[in-house]
């Protein structure tokens, strides 16, 4: 006797519906809030029922993480599949009705149907659902960060123009950059040039020393001679004064929380099997690598490589008729856009860096051939997820005590 458990999740409450192996639903689909009662009372109900059970729900954002950590710490099978999967399940009637009743029930039937492909949700799955949170808010932190670095730009054009283009020294690891630290110093270019060479000099060997940069007497000279032919829109006044170091107070926050976060994932990602696997692939490093990973999740989930490529949305579609065949097809782009944007921060990074690598030789050749550049960048993106796969795969082969 197999018991198949469909549940409709939305937030707050889940719609329950049990089919059994000879085709019969037992009673008809009920309601359950996410409460501590109620979700024990529905796994005492499952853990009641004769035969194997397993449980079955869409991967609906946050809504279904309770119900699907509750039923799994009281020892019950749960798997939860993408809704697409779901979706496109058993459309084989003209009658359309969408409901929680119904829609459960349409779980349930998925789940007797694919009763031996379900993979059961495991202790890992938990750190990838932190990553992938923790990379959504990386995404988050960074739009905010380009955000609020702009802004600062565009207030600074007006009291020292091309502020930010006088140092061209990498960020800390805490996310500060010299040329913003430079600005909140000397806001305006009048706090250089009406100074004089030789106090600026003694000022700017003061600021090197308060946080912990290299002082260098020709750098100064030339911070000097330089501001005497920029021209400010905006008086030397307080209230920009103050309009500029509060934007400065905001973007070093925000760049701290970026850099917190990126070492967070960093650390979290290293604790998963496959980190060194990925890590040791060109063009990435403790940034992207990290991003890979949380988007990608386990790759048992996919049966083969293009399911891979197709969930990242660079795939090419196929157009095909008769004796018509399309030989040049746009990408799919159905997938998850934030992985896509990964991969293509790595594309950038191979073509920037050169190395001996399979990958760049691939968008190179596309490259000289005369394809145009998202054409090439987007079939990079293919083959490295391609290597990405057939790496990690190999490695859970090679290593099967590992629980993916």
């Amino acid at each position: 006797m197999y018991n198949a458990v469909g549940i409709d999740v939305s937030k707050g409450k889940s719609t329950v519906a049990v089919l059994q192996s000879e085709g019969t639903f037992v009673g008809k689909p009920f309601d359950v809030s996410h409460s501590s009662s109620e979700l024990k009372s529905l796994a005492d109900y499952i853990l009641s029922l004769n035969g194997k059970t397993k449980v079955v729900m869409e991967c609906t954002g946050r809504y279904h993480e309770p119900i699907l950590r509750y039923l799994s710490d009281a020892g019950i099978y749960v798997s939860a599949v993408n809704p697409r999967l779901i979706k496109n399940f058993g459309n084989n009637t003209i009658r359309k009705v969408k409901s929680d009743s119904a829609d459960s029930k349409k779980i349930a039937r998925f789940t007797l149907d694919n009763w031996a492909q379900l993979r059961q949700y495991s202790s890992m799955d938990t750190t990838r659902a932190q990553l992938k949170t923790l990379n959504a808010q990386m995404d988050f932190f960074t739009k905010q960060k380009i955000a609020a670095k702009t802004n600062l730009i565009s207030l600074l054009d007006m009291t020292y123009p091309g502020v930010n283009e006088l140092f061209d020294s990498s960020p800390r690891d805490d996310g500060s950059d010299k040329w913003v630290d430079y600005a909140y110093a000397f806001w305006h270019v009048d706090c250089v040039r009406n100074l004089g060479q030789s106090r600026f000099t003694t000022r700017y060997r003061s600021f090197c020393k308060k946080h912990g940069y290299n002082f260098q007497p020709a750098k100064a000279i030339k911070l000097f001679n330089d501001s005497k032919e920029l021209v400010p829109v905006f008086p030397k006044e307080k209230q920009y004064k103050d309009m500029i170091r509060m934007c400065i107070n905001q973007l070093n926050v925000i760049s701290t929380n970026v850099e917190t976060t990126r070492q967070e994932m960093n650390r979290l990602a290293s604790t998963l099997p496959e980190y060194n696997i990925v890590m040791s692939m060109k063009g990435v490093g403790p940034t992207f690598g990290p991003q890979l990973i949380a988007e990608i999740g386990d790759i048992s989930r996919f049966n083969h490589r293009e399911a891979l490529t197709a969930y990242a949305g660079v795939d090419p579609g196929v157009n095909q008729s008769g004796n018509f065949k399309s030989k040049s097809n746009r990408a799919s782009k159905c997938g998850q856009p934030r992985l896509r944007k990964t991969l293509f921060l790595i594309m950038k990074a191979l073509l920037q860096l050169k190395p001996d690598d399979p990958v760049y030789r691939f968008m190179d050749k596309k490259r000289s051939e005369g394809k145009p550049y998202r054409v090439y960048m987007t079939a990079g993106a293919n083959k490295f997820l391609r290597i990405y796969y057939g790496k990690v795969k190999e490695y859970y082969r090679e290593h099967p005590e590992i629980e993916s």
